[in-house]
């Protein structure tokens, strides 16, 4: 029995062929959501314990150990970039090269205060959802990344909205226009929305 796939707003749609790589046998999206959650915890455990991720988590190969650590056991391509374009995101083929981009802007902005701590978290946020590396999961991901960010520059932690994201709520709506708005260069919602 095929899973009937729901999307909350802003989600990335799965392509028919990325679908079939759910590694469990798995039957709803509620059984989906509570079996990712658990690994996306076990993920959240190990990024936190992880010598790699203290000691580069902006690098490519770090990002995507990240991602695998936390759906490996749910998706077959966790940890690999997407193949296939999104309803957000940039050209598949941009997203090594965005991803070295964001490195080396974020370096900079730390090295050189260009921005004040949250507004480099939001940022960082903001682009790695955009830049949507994954089939998948990107703003859990994001999410997560920014989270370590912020511990290993011992900025405040992002609570996000204080909330589970991946349903449907007006907590999520808010999340979305946050981002939406980001789009334009306006972060102010979405460091507001970080510390809500």
């Amino acid at each position: 029995m095929a899973i009937d796939w729901e999307y909350p707003e802003g989600a990335t749609p799965l392509d028919p062929e990325e679908a079939l790589d759910l590694i469990p046998g798995l039957a709803t999206q509620s059984e989906l959501n509570e079996f990712e959650a658990i690994n996306i915890l076990e993920g959240s455990n190990w990024a936190r314990r992880s010598t790699k991720i203290k000691r580069a988590l902006l690098e490519q190969e770090t990002l995507r150990l990240l991602h695998k650590n936390m759906f490996g056991q749910t998706w077959r391509w966790a940890g690999s970039y997407r193949k296939t374009q999104k309803n957000i995101g940039c050209e598949a083929y941009q997203i090594s090269s965005s991803i070295k981009i964001l490195k080396d802007d974020v370096q900079a902005w730390i090295k050189w205060e260009t921005y004040a701590p949250e507004e480099i978290a939001a940022r960082f946020h903001h682009r790695l959802v955009w830049i949507h590396p994954f089939a998948n999961g990107n703003g859990r991901f994001a999410r997560l990344a920014t989270d370590l960010l912020c511990e290993q520059q011992h900025w405040p932690a992002p609570t996000w909205g204080a909330t589970d994201l991946v349903k449907q709520s007006q907590t999520r709506t808010k999340y979305i226009k946050a981002l939406q708005l980001a789009d334009r260069n306006d972060f102010a919602s979405l460091m507001a929305f970080m510390k809500s």
